[in-house]
């Protein structure tokens, strides 16, 4: 039988919590419902008013992952959605707008990931995201190299830029935007890569082709386009072991020397959001920057 629990005045069917979804380490599926509970507050407005892509892993990393963006089938009518442009025609998908919203869609388990515009202009982008990608033997190490000169050059532009682990191997550089085209944003990021690249040439690659990528770190500038999504900040990974995509101070991102230091997992978010709040949360003040 599913146990239904109330959330907010909503009722949310909460399945199989015994489930182990995370073999490496034991992590249940109750415990990946307790970790999006308690860390509803720093998340939620990083998924509100963003339609959600849902990478989908009900079995675990090991059994099936599927991306899937239209609604869910059987997804409550509580739950907020809304239609989106396509190039092949518009589609419905859904917006975590709220704490029972955000149970619901973890008890599908699932990666959250948004795009970097809102819903109300989806054709416009208010963030800009760069995705820094350590190809072997390459570690997060000199992710954090490519990601302090990018805040550097970001900052030349008068564009504040933040950090998170992607809850892989690299690191999300983020920066608020005013509203600006996501095809300019798309170019404007594309030029950062290449000029990464120009610099270090040893150390950068702004190119996808994989044969380029052993040793180096792909600037991943493509992720601006408006069809493209990001992982969301605070979103667990369907990896070996429960990581998150964290949010991560520019001090930690200086200081960091092996690959281990920059890799959380879930149990570490409540005391990081105990000690730091959200690091991110300076991407919902007013200091948007204008892409040049």
């Amino acid at each position: 039988m599913t146990p239904i629990t109330e959330v907010e005045g909503r009722r949310v069917a909460l399945s199989n919590l015994e489930k182990v979804l995370y073999p490496a380490t034991g992590f249940t599926k109750g415990e990946l419902l307790h970790y999006y509970a308690t860390t509803a507050d720093a998340l939620l407005p990083h998924l509100r008013d963003r339609p959600v892509s849902f990478l989908r892993y009900p079995d675990g990393p090991d059994g099936q992952v599927f991306f899937a963006k239209n609604v869910p089938p059987g997804t409550p009518d509580w739950v907020v959605t809304a239609e989106v442009p396509r190039t092949e025609g518009p589609a419905r998908m859904v917006l975590v707008q709220d704490l029972a919203s955000l149970m619901w869609a973890a008890n599908l388990v699932t990666e959250f990931h948004t795009p970097q515009w809102l819903i109300g202009a989806p054709g416009d982008a208010d963030r800009l995201v760069l995705d820094l990608d350590p190809g072997s033997p390459a570690t997060v190490v000199e992710c954090c190299e490519v990601a302090l000169w990018l805040r550097e050059r970001l900052a030349a532009d008068g564009i504040e830029a933040y950090v998170k682990t992607s809850g892989s191997k690299g690191l999300h550089v983020l920066a608020a935007v005013a509203l600006t085209s996501s095809r300019r944003v798309t170019e404007y990021a594309k030029g950062l890569a290449v000029a990464a690249e120009k610099a270090m040439p040893r150390l950068v690659v702004h190119r996808m082709t994989r044969s380029l990528r052993p040793g180096k770190v792909f600037v991943d500038w493509s992720q601006n386009a408006a069809r493209k999504t990001t992982a969301t900040p605070y979103t667990l990974r369907a990896r070996e072991a429960p990581t998150v995509s964290a949010p991560v101070a520019w001090g930690e991102v200086e200081g960091c020397t092996a690959a281990g230091e920059l890799s959380f997992l879930a149990g570490d978010v409540a005391g990081r959001l105990a000690a730091h709040g959200d690091l991110l949360a300076p991407l919902f003040g007013p200091g948007a920057g204008a892409v040049p």
